[in-house]
Parts: structure tokens; C-alpha cells; sequence
């Protein structure tokens, strides 16, 4: 079965920086990870997600504040509609 493209690596030399390292081998061991590379990978992903997110949450922002005061007031309609249509919890 061939290899996805995630499960290509690359072989590359980084220098960091002695509390860098032991850092990382903390994590390592923190996780029984049983390479640093994996820890590197979950720190990269991580960071990609945060950034994701943020790209994300700036986008909404960025949409809901291009709303004219009646399309706000439109949305709050609808909203308020919706609320009157799930069934009462009593």
C-alpha cells in the first residue's frame, strides 16, 4: 500500500538552544514519546491549529462587523424566531 503525503518526512538539522533541547526532552517524557521528532511535530501542529483559529475568529469578526444596522437587526429576528421553536423545556 503506498505512503499517504503526511507520512513523507524530511530529514532536517536544526541548532537550538540547550534549555530548546531540554525542553523537548521533558515533553518527550512527559508524553512516552519515543522520538523528539514527534514532539516536534505535535508542537508544529498545535501551533498551526492556533493560527487556523485565529485566521477564523478574525474572519467572523471581520464579517460581523461589515453588517449594516439592519442586517443586525435582521439576524436578531431570525434569532429570536429560532429560540420560539425548540420545544419548551418544562
Amino acid at each position: 500500500m503506498p505512503k499517504s503525503s503526511t507520512a513523507h518526512k524530511e530529514k532536517k538539522t536544526f541548532s537550538l538552544s540547550r534549555q530548546s533541547v531540554m525542553y523537548l526532552e521533558a515533553l518527550r517524557k512527559e508524553r512516552r514519546s519515543r522520538s523528539m521528532s514527534s514532539i516536534l511535530e505535535d508542537l508544529i501542529r498545535q501551533q498551526q491549529q492556533a493560527r487556523e483559529m485565529e485566521r477564523i475568529s478574525a474572519s467572523v469578526t471581520r464579517y460581523y462587523d461589515s453588517l449594516t444596522p439592519e442586517e443586525i437587526a435582521e439576524d436578531r429576528a431570525w434569532g429570536d424566531f429560532a429560540a420560539t421553536q425548540f420545544p419548551s423545556e418544562d
